[in-house]
């Protein structure tokens, strides 16, 4: 019970280990995760320590499994997991897994290599195939090759013409024309394959740097073609170009290769090319086979990896941890034990000997580990038990600051007052149930969401917060109920207790009609639970009488929690035996709390009871004096005024007495919390140095324990010891100032819960009225179909604005007034987590191993 309420009694203990025993034993420790172990070894470089080999063999081995993963991935093949934690296997069979990987990569390796070399000549094969068929298309086109090998001939030499220009005479001219039939003239040609869109920068450099002395054709081919090396797809475009001269070859060979276009022989008579591509064919089908009888024992291999994979990560992950924390152990002068030190829960002492004995036997050591309790006067790590349920909640509290040492755990208490000041700003029955319904979805399904992993951070954190999720829209559903508010409509359930003498028009049509409880129109006995539904129609008075009651129990609930927390330091100090601060701070700070803020409370209730809208003067409502000016005129000194003529000054006989003694005992205790607890600590430290004993009789260890807290290694207490008297004065003025100025901005902080929730209230009216109404509002068929689509904006607009965006917004503002305005008046919040070893937290974190002090 005081775990919850306090972290757990911590031990620095020092364990021997026999050198044969010591992996079984932190492997037993592993799998408990309840020991925390300090580094013994923090000047010994990281590849200077005793097991670093071990570790470099498992991060290689690591590497194999990441490389399997990634081809398991790629081939979309499941993995198998089981949920289940192997145990970490011995280091014998280190030897057995590391062969496995080992095979397991080679046979993958040579397998991928001879698949791509496969596609690689399919590629060449199919590139070469569309070869084929295109020239001969091109060829058929021009009416065979001669008469081809001839228009090209003359195109080429009337280009040549054409860029001699004005330099070629008519006789030269005619001469070139008579030389088509000389062999020397006679073109040559080259076929390929180029990327499509490399193709227009292709033609393009091929004009220029031949002059225009080359004639090409070109043809898309239709399907794309798997690039062998990544599995891309690429698009591609079969070409021929027709040249002259070995000059020209050389030069479009060159920039055929600097485009990276892949050449490819092509027979110039049409039976060579048919005989080619029957062969390229016949290659390709066989190919093909080859090709799939590969891919099926890639897959087996593959296949039967996957089963293993989960189990192989956790056994190899478990060995790194294994070896990484015994590098942080100690060797004694015979080498033959290893010497660890680390924090363990006091009352799982027990539990840690009979691991430790278990790891022992399963290693055949004869020789039992000693576990020896050490004196230190070091603060320990801060260790909270959680389960799933508190998990999220003491979250919320450490992500503000870890707990100092069995200082109070405000998370016990956030699990109700959370949700519930939540609720006061979102207090909404239909929006509550829609995150209610959400949280629970996450609960119910919360086993295979958790296997699911997932990288989405937005969505680790909704699932991280479910029960925290749940348990605000609960709450906003109670809320809800008491505001009457379901979507910014009211139920009426028990039957409205006003009856109104007005006309149905009248009710329907008039925008400034108010209720008053003065009139006959009101029963005089309150709606059983809750507001009555009738303030629905009071457009006129409807907010002002509910931000009289929300701004109301705001204050009520804001000082209620602030002294609550308070009360939390009382705890603390007692607990830490700091009589100083118990009498020099948390008795003026509550009485400061109480004789003013407190009173503030008692008139609002007093106001409720004594004044009403039915009652005689004075006691009408008109009479009731303002709350706000009361207190203001209290502070100053200041005699109030009577609201009317005939109405009293005050709530009560006595209240202006009352007041002023209030007012001074508040005045007063602003000297004490700023200069009683200095004052004391410099008597001590005066009485210490003339060694006379204090009046207490305490010792001069007991003087240094009474101004630092007390209490086992320091705990959550001040330390005052090695501080000068003039910063413990500074600091004492500035917590002084802090407290006073932050009771008054901290009550005024509370007032968001009424802020939040009319503006959470107006926004669900505006939201209807503007949206879901203009569907209501039609008739017939089509107003039907104009009502869904209508329902479906509006349904969007209200999860995605009222319960996302607001939700958030309420969250964090709750989130706010527990940081601020209720643990800082009781939690210091300096401590550092208890970090154990253990192996669910490494697998979890993807086997990174956690570094302790």
């Amino acid at each position: 019970m005081g775990s919850l309420f306090r972290s757990e009694e911590m031990a620095l203990c020092q364990l021997f280990l026999q050198s044969e025993a010591a992996y079984a034993c932190v492997s037993e420790l592993g799998e408990l995760g309840l020991v925390q172990f300090r580094d013994l070894n923090p000047d010994v470089n990281a590849f200077q320590r005793k097991f670093v080999n071990e570790v470099r063999r498992c991060d290689e081995m690591e590497r194999k499994l990441r490389y399997l993963e990634k081809e398991i991935k790629k081939d979309g093949i499941p993995m198998l997991d089981t949920g289940e934690s192997p145990e970490a296997p011995q280091p014998r069979e280190m030897i057995d897994l590391e062969a496995t990987f080992e095979k397991l990569e080679n046979e993958l390796r040579e397998v991928n290599q001879n698949a791509e070399a496969l596609k690689r000549n399919f590629l060449e094969l199919t590139e070469l195939k569309h070869i084929l068929r295109k020239t001969q298309v091109f060829f058929d086109e021009e009416g065979g090759l001669n008469h081809t090998t001839e228009s090209m001939t003359r195109a080429l030499i009337t280009d040549e013409v054409r860029t001699a220009g004005a330099s070629m005479g008519p006789v030269q001219l005619g001469f070139m024309e008579k030389s088509i039939e000389r062999e020397d003239y006679l073109p040559c040609f080259v076929a390929g394959v180029i990327s499509r869109e490399k193709l227009p920068a292709f033609e393009r450099m091929l004009w220029r740097a031949c002059r225009g002395n080359v004639f090409l054709r070109q043809a898309m081919i239709e399907s794309p073609l798997e690039d062998p090396t990544n599995g891309d797809q690429v698009y591609k475009s079969v070409f021929i170009i027709f040249f002259q001269g070995d000059q020209l070859k050389t030069r479009v060979k060159k920039i055929c290769e600097g485009f990276r276009a892949t050449l490819y022989p092509c027979p110039e008579a049409p039976a060579d090319r048919r005989e080619m591509a029957m062969g390229v064919m016949t290659r390709i089908e066989d190919l093909n086979t080859v090709l799939g009888q590969t891919q099926d024992h890639r897959h087996r291999v593959l296949v039967a990896a996957a089963k293993n994979l989960k189990n192989w990560f956790v056994k190899v992950r478990k060995i790194k941890a294994i070896y990484h924390t015994l590098n942080l152990f100690n060797l004694d002068v015979t080498q033959k034990c290893l010497i660890a030190e680390c924090w363990v829960p006091l009352l799982d002492i027990e539990t840690i000997q009979l691991a430790l004995r278990r790891g022992t036997e399963r290693s055949g050591s004869s020789v039992p580990p000693i576990l020896n309790r050490m004196q230190t006067f070091e603060n320990p790590p801060t260790y909270n038990r959680t389960n799933k349920f508190t998990k999220a909640f003491q979250a919320l509290i450490d992500a503000y600051g870890v707990a100092s040492y069995r200082e109070m755990n405000p998370a016990p208490y956030t699990i109700i007052t959370f949700p519930f000041l939540f609720a006061v700003m979102f207090g909404d029955l239909g929006h509550g149930a829609i995150m209610a319904l959400f949280g629970l979805w996450m609960i119910r399904k919360e086993k295979g969401l958790a296997a699911q992993k997932t990288d989405n951070e937005i969505w680790n954190i909704f699932f991280g917060g479910r029960y925290i999720i749940f348990l605000m829209g609960v709450f906003s559903m109670y809320t809800g109920l008491i505001y009457n508010d379901i979507f910014s409509k009211s139920l009426n359930i028990f039957g409205s207790h006003w009856h109104l003498s007005y006309n149905k028009s009248t009710v329907w049509n008039n925008k400034y009609l108010q209720l008053s409880p003065a009139t006959s129109d009101y029963e005089g006995t309150p709606y059983p639970f809750g507001m009555d539904p009738i303030w629905q129609v009071a457009s006129s008075n409807k907010i002002v009488f509910q931000n009289a009651y929300k701004m109301k129990i705001s204050i009520i609930f804001g000082v209620l929690h602030m002294i609550f927390g308070v009360i939390m330091s009382w705890h603390n100090h007692t607990y830490f035996r700091n009589r100083l601060s118990l009498l020099y701070e948390f008795i003026p700070q509550l009485l400061f709390l109480v004789v003013l803020f407190f009173y503030l409370v008692l008139l609002m209730f007093i106001k409720w009871n004594r004044y009403a809208a039915t009652n005689e003067f004075p006691m009408t409502e008109a009479c009731a004096p303002s709350i706000l000016i009361t207190f203001i005129d209290m502070v100053l000194f200041k005699k109030s005024k009577p609201p009317g003529l005939h109405c009293n000054t005050y709530m009560f006989a006595g209240q202006s007495f009352f007041q002023t003694v209030f007012v001074l005992i508040a005045l007063a205790c602003i000297p004490v919390m700023l200069l009683g607890k200095p004052i004391k600590i410099m008597q001590a430290r005066k009485l210490a140095n003339e060694e006379v004993q204090p009046i207490t009789g305490a010792s001069d260890a007991e003087v240094g324990g009474m101004s630092n807290g007390g209490g086992s290694h320091g705990g959550g207490g001040e330390h005052h010891d090695e501080e000068e008297m003039s910063e413990i004065f500074i600091h004492q003025g500035i917590h002084t100032i802090e407290y006073v100025l932050g009771s008054v901005s901290h009550t005024a902080s509370y007032l968001r819960l009424w802020a939040l929730s009319l503006a959470h209230a107006q926004l669900a009216e505006v939201l209807w009225s503007m949206v879901l109404s203009l569907g209501l509002n039609k008739e017939g068929w089509l107003g039907g179909i104009f009502l869904t689509v209508v329902f479906a904006f509006w349904a969007v607009l209200t999860v995605g604005i009222l319960v996302l965006m607001e939700g958030l917004s309420a969250f964090l503002h709750t989130l706010r007034l527990h940081w601020v305005e209720f643990q800082s008046k009781f939690y210091m919040g300096h401590g550092y987590a208890f970090q154990p070893f253990s192996f669910d937290t490494i697998i979890e974190n993807g086997g990174a191993v956690t570094e302790t002090e």
